[in-house]
């Protein structure tokens, strides 16, 4: 059984231009177009609404579910410059969102529902402004630094650049799947930047996101029964 969370919206952006995999968030991935598989899944999580910004046609026509609704997103949000904040701060003004609000990027196929409820989870306890899913990352790059003319400064504690890489803290990296934050948080903020980010940790496998066809066809690969 789903556990019992306070109402929440989903936001799933859609833009039609990619370059590494033109029309990608429409591919038919193991059965359903790839942008139908976070509708889904938002659905299954429990999501009150579901909120798709997009610019391609065959979406904001679709026959959608109960409870799915597709906004036009302006064209100076389309590009491939744009970052994710503008885009998520129209959608939640648009579709008029309050309250919790989970953010699903299509690319990302095998997240699954428990990686919703459990970023849910995190964010009820109320110790922070955002959570979001990470996926274990290299250590290895605690060791690194920035150039400032001929000085090398360390991104963190400098003597990580000198100690052995197995003595050096886990990382993690955010990998893009599951955001959970309240709108009018946002909405005020305009951007995503917190000191107080909760993370829910995924897999590396279940941590996929879809760029080019390559990726596609892991995640096809993964999603389609095996006879």
């Amino acid at each position: 059984m789903t556990p019992m969370h306070a109402p929440w919206t989903a936001v799933i952006p859609l833009r039609a231009g990619s370059k590494g995999l033109p029309g990608k968030n429409t591919r038919m991935l193991a059965g359903k177009p790839l942008f139908r598989h976070a509708v889904d899944l938002a659905l299954a999580a429990g999501a009150g609404r579901v909120i798709l910004s997009s610019d391609i046609p065959e979406v904001l026509s679709a026959a959608l579910p109960i409870g799915v609704q597709a906004i036009q997103r302006p064209a100076d949000l389309c590009g491939d410059a744009v970052p994710m904040a503008p885009v998520l701060v129209h959608a939640l003004q648009a579709a008029s969102c309050r309250g919790t609000v989970v953010l699903l990027q299509a690319t990302s196929p095998l997240r699954q529902v428990a990686d919703v409820l459990a970023a849910l989870d995190v964010f009820a306890t109320g110790r922070h402004e955002l959570v979001m899913s990470v996926t274990e990352a290299d250590r290895g790059v605690l060791k690194w630094g920035r150039v400032d003319g001929d000085r090398f400064l360390p991104l963190s504690d400098p003597a990580y650049c000198f100690s052995n890489r197995q003595s050096l803290p886990p990382v993690v990296r955010p990998n893009g799947a599951v955001y959970v934050m309240q709108a009018q948080w946002f909405l005020d903020r305009g951007s995503f930047v917190s000191e107080r980010i909760g993370l829910v940790p995924m897999s590396a496998e279940r941590s996929q996101d879809i760029d080019t066809l390559a990726d596609f066809e892991r995640c096809e690969a993964v999603l389609t029964p095996k006879e």
